[in-house]
């Protein structure tokens, strides 16, 4: 594939029916005290879920409300890569690149792509137009099987905006997709406008100039780690250790991506912290029928290994402007910390959402970005 190739999901029928064949004869652990979110996953919330997955959800439907947005897939590099490239309604759009994280996929922008694009239709000004490309990260979605770190997928990514005639361009991203956004800011500086982040890194426990607030952040993130970064951990180590499972269980992927969704949310609500349970469910379809699991989870090694080499992707401090929101249920970073890393421009404290803003929050989500790049546009 040598040019951009316009691309429609087209699951075939006997892949949904082995989905739901699959579900229908899950093995269930046995109850015990306790089977709550504090050892993972609440197992009766986590089997009403898989019983409504098997029974109610509509694949189809969702199938054809994610073909609403204009998708391609391009060789970039010998890897194909899946991405939504949506233009401005606008006098002169701003190119935006949005990158993704795990456990989610270019599905986490959907909500968001159309108020991006065309802001007059949803009460905005047109001048703060975007051209929206939202790629999947190789191992991820519709984009070729493979495990790549994030400096790799950020040398994508720019010779992917070259192929669709941007020179310079705008990016954001959160989780895994913020080291992709971080990467380009640090090896392509030169095609950056400006970024902006809705995490910006952990403490390593190696850092001995804290600030009282920044101490009090990497206190906070030790004990995440030990409580819910375990997840991590086994991706960065062994992934292929829990691939079979994932691979060969729609209810075992099921609930190690909740359990992770969970550490971001409130646990009666940890659907809606997703944008709900149709758009959980669509997320975690659409790891099944490309499976993903694998080489989606192997990112974590790339990037660690990469790290251990001297390589790390997100060494440094971006001087490109950045515009970085907090959420009330992500880590709450301190800005002297994001100064670490980036030349912050703006840094905002929003009043709801969590790790998946543009799923849970998306017109919050959408109006920090236009407020953001607009700010640029007067620099």
């Amino acid at each position: 594939m040598s040019t951009v190739e316009p691309f429609s999901i087209a699951v075939p029928d006997d892949v949904i029916e082995d989905l739901r064949h699959r579900l229908a004869r899950t093995r269930w652990p046995h109850p015990s005290e306790g089977d709550d979110w504090g050892r993972g996953v609440d197992l009766p919330r986590l089997r009403e879920l898989c019983d409504y997955w098997e029974r109610d959800y509509d694949w189809r439907a969702q199938q054809a409300a994610l073909n609403e947005l204009p998708q391609f897939r391009a060789d970039v590099g010998g890897v194909r890569v899946h991405f939504v490239h949506a233009r401005g309604v606008g006098p002169r759009p701003t190119p935006l690149l949005l990158t993704h994280g795990w456990p989610d996929s270019f599905h986490r922008f959907h909500k968001v792509v159309p108020m991006l694009t065309d802001p007059e239709r949803f009460g905005g000004s047109a001048a703060d137009a975007f051209d929206v490309v939202v790629p999947s990260i190789p191992g991820f979605g519709f984009s070729d099987r493979v495990a790549m770190g994030s400096t790799a997928v950020a040398g994508l990514w720019a010779r992917l905006m070259t192929q669709l005639g941007y020179d310079r361009f705008a990016a954001a991203g959160g989780d895994v997709g913020q080291g992709v956004t971080m990467a380009l800011a640090l090896r392509h500086p030169e095609r950056m406008t400006g970024i902006h982040l809705t995490d910006v890194g952990y403490p390593t426990g190696q850092e001995t100039d804290l600030s009282p607030a920044e101490q009090d952040f990497a206190e906070f993130i030790q004990g995440w780690w030990f409580t819910e970064g375990a997840y991590a951990g086994l991706h960065m180590t062994k992934p292929n250790a829990l691939a079979p499972a994932l691979h060969d269980s729609p209810a075992g992927l099921a609930a190690w991506m909740l359990s992770f969704i969970n550490t971001g949310a409130d646990s009666h609500r940890v659907e809606e912290a997703f944008g709900g349970r149709e758009s959980l469910l669509t997320n975690l379809t659409l790891y099944w029928v490309t499976e993903t699991a694998k080489t989606s989870m192997q990112m974590y090694q790339e990037d660690v290994r990469a790290a251990f080499a001297g390589d790390s992707p997100t060494a440094g401090r971006s001087t490109i402007p950045a515009g970085v929101a907090r959420f009330p249920r992500e880590a709450r970073f301190p800005r002297e910390w994001a100064e670490r890393f980036v030349t912050v421009h703006r840094f905002s404290d929003l009043p709801e959402g969590g790790h998946f803003a543009a799923l849970e929050v998306p017109d919050l989500f959408t109006a920090e970005l236009r407020a953001f790049f607009a700010s640029l546009r007067t620099v």
